[in-house]
């Protein structure tokens, strides 16, 4: 059976009166029982994060709050068929069967009212299926008794249009990214459930700060020796370092304007450049502990996890951030974001001294993995959600 059929005939049997559905969709409920609801230990505050799990930050930053004492957490999402990513999960359920199987969505939605205190839902997305209003799903959440918060990621609440006014290499500029419109109006749906909620927000990444007011910072988590003792050799010590760029969106990361300077140097010998696709998340590791150089991103004006992962690994993370997040960074930490930064049309030039100046950029990338463990190695994150959970370190 399809994809399609199977979605509709799920869909159609949830319609029914069990008993019925159950003879014209046969083993319906072994699915429901194989999807399973989400779980969590008894504690006195549990809770969920759904249903994104953007970068596997769902589950680190469960495990973050579970530093914290009485606290339980767990998260959910559903995959794409074909996920290449496969970030970890503490309760996955592909789309299809999210999207179809009204009785699933009746039992988690059972399951997450009575089993946790507390939701932060990412992204904006609805948690029991993709039907009705999300702040439907809410408002049942608080009439059981849940506090509930809201978190965005990037692209969910960063208005292009704003963007665009503000960054002159912003890949929202002259139609560079197709799909502006559609972040647009995403965007300003979310900022108006915001306004309509009222409920608390976390934000990923410090840019974001500047696009949601009263907006609390939920700093990514990175597992700092996991990346550290991916590293083979310290940076630099190769005569022809190794530059590697993943652009899991390249649109966004400003691939396309560094291309061309990338691989004039490959072609000359300065570097040997390395651009890698679609590769699991298990094996992100190795490719930057083999690396010199990290190309993380040149439109946005941001850091993220890769920025984080890279740092941790002890590579020169060289990329485009903007004055505000570096200051916010700088202003909350007391520390400066070890990130080279360089703007498209000045990677050339970086890169060149880079090479030249190995003893200088080597120092400099040593700082990296001390940064993260300070500031996204989940301490920090934990003293956060904690404040949401009423929990103390």
């Amino acid at each position: 059976m399809s994809n399609s059929v199977t979605r509709f005939a799920h869909t159609a049997a949830g319609r029914l009166p069990d008993p019925i559905a159950d003879r014209v969709l046969p083993g319906r409920r072994r699915a429901i029982a194989e999807g399973g609801t989400t779980r969590v230990r008894r504690a006195h505050a549990r809770l969920f994060i759904g249903p994104v799990n953007s970068a596997g930050q769902g589950y680190a930053w469960a495990r973050a709050a579970e530093r914290l004492p009485g606290v339980a957490a767990a998260d959910f999402m559903y995959r794409n068929p074909g996920d290449v990513f496969a970030f970890p999960a503490d309760h996955a359920v592909p789309t299809a069967f999210f999207i179809a199987s009204a009785p699933w969505q009746r039992a988690q939605r059972r399951a997450v009212a009575k089993r946790f205190s507390h939701v932060i839902i990412e992204s904006g997305r609805h948690l029991f299926g993709s039907d009705g209003r999300l702040l439907d799903q809410i408002e049942y959440l608080g009439r059981a008794g849940l506090r509930v918060a809201l978190l965005w990621h990037g692209s969910d609440i960063r208005l292009p249009s704003r963007h665009a006014a503000t960054d002159s290499d912003s890949p929202f500029l002259a139609g560079r990214y197709p799909e502006t419109d559609r972040l647009e109006e995403i965007a300003q749906r979310n900022h108006a459930l915001i306004a309509e909620s009222g409920l608390p927000v976390f934000v990923s990444t410090p840019d974001l700060l500047e696009y949601v007011r009263g907006a609390t910072w939920l700093p990514v988590v990175v597992d700092v020796d996991r990346w550290a003792d991916a590293a083979t050799a310290p940076a630099l010590e190769r005569e022809r370092p190794v530059v590697v760029h993943a652009p899991s969106n390249a649109g966004l990361k400003g691939s396309d304007l560094i291309a061309g300077t990338v691989r004039r140097l490959d072609a000359e010998g300065v570097i040997e450049y390395r651009e890698v696709r679609g590769v699991a998340a298990e094996q992100m590791p190795e490719v930057y502990g083999t690396a010199d150089i990290v190309l993380d991103q040149f439109a946005l004006g941001i850091y993220g996890v890769a920025a984080c992962e890279a740092l941790a690994a002890g590579r020169v993370v060289v990329s485009h951030v903007a004055d505000f997040t570096r200051q916010t960074v700088r202003e909350r930490t007391a520390l400066e974001l070890p990130i080279v930064e360089a703007r498209a049309d000045r990677l050339e030039s970086v890169l060149r001294s880079v090479v030249a100046e190995r003893e200088r950029y080597r120092a400099h990338a040593a700082t990296g993995p001390d940064f993260v463990r300070t500031v996204h190695d989940g301490r920090r994150s934990a003293r956060v959600l904690g404040a949401f959970l009423g929990a103390t370190v």
